[in-house]
């Protein structure tokens, strides 16, 4: 074995291992959620000594002391209804920055940048006395809303840079045959921005899907709860936790977002690599 090919065999070797000791606490998660809940601390051994389905099927069913079902599908429901409105809200912001002319466009341009600035704890406090006042707390409304008013800067940042990379010349083209502006925006730009808006989507399933502090603070009704609310119920006050429950549904609560990101994996790349683009 030559120099260069022992050098690829230590390099594969310490991805390797690299990768086994970030993955090791999902597989240990996952393997302890079919463990009893006498055997999860009780040993070391990453394989269960015995096999049971317990806390998977205790999280589900009329007669669980948690239903995940519905919190499973109001987290799917909100996540959904939060890809529609930023993908709708951050492709028309992106689009009117990159490519119409107005008197206030730089303005606005870099009052977007500014806010990229802000901790996002800065508006929680004004959004709630907000959504308060008009009725809507303990309701999906406020976490479904702003997403419509293109409330996260980055992505129309991506956004903009996207469509920066598109030739005006297609513009020009179809400027000549008749389109009107919405025209191009949606028979021209859209879809040509297919990985800009698949990464949008996937970034704003997953923030959404895994969004615990909004979602504590806008719903109090435990029959409104989403499956991050749900997992905190596993945790009492008085320090007792359901190891095995949590393991189980925490593992169940990942796998949309892996099947999301294998599936998309890569549009995400494409997507991303374009912010260094320049029109």
């Amino acid at each position: 074995m030559n120099k260069k090919s022992s050098r690829k065999v230590l390099r594969h070797l310490l991805l390797i291992i690299v990768s086994f000791i970030m993955l090791y606490p999902i597989l240990w998660m996952f393997f302890s959620s079919f463990k009893p809940d006498t055997e999860i601390f009780s040993t070391s051994s990453l394989w269960p000594e015995t096999w049971t389905l317990e806390h998977y099927l205790s999280g589900f069913g009329n007669d669980a002391p948690m239903n995940f079902g519905p919190m499973f599908f109001y987290s799917f429901l909100v996540s959904v209804v939060v890809v529609i409105g930023t993908v709708l809200s951050s492709t028309l912001t992106g689009f009117a920055f990159a490519r119409l002319h107005f008197t206030p466009r730089r303005f606005f341009i870099g009052f977007m940048f500014a806010t990229m600035m802000l901790p996002a704890q800065v508006v929680m406090i004004p959004q709630y006395i907000i959504f308060h006042k008009v009725g809507w707390v303990n309701t999906f409304i406020p976490l479904m809303l702003p997403s419509f008013l293109g409330t996260v800067p980055f992505f129309i940042y991506l956004m903009v840079q996207f469509v920066r990379g598109i030739p005006k010349e297609l513009d020009e083209a179809a400027l000549i045959d008749g389109c009107s502006k919405w025209r191009l925006y949606r028979s021209v730009i859209l879809p040509l921005s297919q990985p800009a808006i698949v990464t949008m989507s996937i970034f704003a399933f997953y923030w959404t899907w895994n969004d615990f502090f909004g979602q504590l603070i806008y719903l109090s009704n435990p029959e409104l709860y989403t499956v991050s609310l749900g997992l905190s119920m596993f945790m009492t006050n008085m320090g007792e936790t359901q190891w095995g429950n949590l393991f189980a549904m925490s593992i169940l609560s990942v796998i949309p977002v892996f099947i999301i990101f294998l599936v998309f994996q890569r549009y995400l790349v494409e997507g991303i690599a374009t912010h260094g683009l320049k029109g």
